[in-house]
């Protein structure tokens, strides 16, 4: 198949897997906390180890040669790099802090509700609105992955499958954090399932954005810079939203379990694929 529509594809299927998470959200009275550690060092491993190793070093080969000296392609990478921070650490700067997804906060809260107390309505009411929110903040979290996802896999499928494992790993508590709630707050297990699917769906709104805007533009030297950008919005989640999340959880030692074995994973299929 042509790149474009693997590149559409590959975004699709990091985009449904938060449909994947609203599934556990509505099916489980209680979130499985070992399995949310683990996954969430695991994708956590996967992306540090795939930008540093793979993303990073291609944008300065790609970038090498481009302006005077040789400093220009590392200067480049570089600017890159923290511009995908800067953009990701913005977003969250927007999203109020207690409706973003990068804070775990409403994951458990879930479980406090009972029925048939005096503060029912006003509890539901909240939750209700605590899923809606949360899937608003995932969709704006969810463009610049979509695109990232479209940029990797329009040059090199093989470079962007471990980008979209990652994703798709680490939108899985996300679809959680948006089903759950709305499921325990209107009893009503399909509108959580949803939501969330629809929030999952703003990655290949991303991916069709991207081809929109960048595809007549695309160059060795855009490509540097972006898989630069791909890296830092990847670290930027990784120490930001993934391993704050799996503490949570007060299990460190599987979390850095997780992040080690994403490492390994991604280095054997490298070495696989090379």
């Amino acid at each position: 198949m042509p790149n474009t529509v693997v590149a559409f594809l590959l975004s699709l299927i990091a985009g449904l897997s938060t449909g994947v998470g609203g599934l556990m959200g509505i099916f489980t009275k209680r979130n499985n906390d070992k399995f949310l550690t683990f996954a969430l060092g695991l994708s956590a491993g996967v992306m540090i180890f795939i930008s540093f190793v793979e993303l990073l070093p291609e944008s300065i080969a790609l970038l090498k040669g481009d302006g005077p000296g040789g400093w220009a392609s590392g200067v480049k990478t570089m600017l890159g790099f923290f511009g995908g921070m800067g953009l990701i650490a913005l977003i969250d700067v927007l999203v109020p802090e207690s409706e973003n997804p990068h804070e775990a906060a409403n994951w458990d809260r879930v479980a406090d509700i009972k029925k048939g107390s005096p503060e029912e309505k006003q509890h539901k009411a909240k939750l209700h609105r605590t899923g809606v929110m949360t899937a608003i903040a995932i969709v704006a979290h969810n463009f610049p992955e979509g695109m990232a996802t479209f940029v990797s896999a329009m040059r090199d499928p093989h470079l962007a499958l471990p980008i979209v494992i990652a994703i798709a790993i680490h939108n899985i508590p996300e679809g959680i954090a948006v089903a759950a709630p709305i499921c325990f707050a209107t009893g009503n297990r399909w509108k959580g399932l949803g939501l969330a699917f629809l929030s999952g769906l703003a990655e290949p709104v991303g991916a069709l954005l991207a081809w929109l805007v960048l595809a007549p533009f695309l160059s060795d030297t855009l490509y540097g810079i972006l898989y630069a950008a791909i890296a830092g919005i990847m670290i930027y989640i990784s120490f930001d939203e993934l391993l704050p999340s799996a503490e949570k959880y007060k299990m460190h030692h599987l979390s850095i379990f997780g992040v080690a074995v994403g490492m390994a994973i991604m280095a054997l299929s490298l070495a696989l694929l090379k």
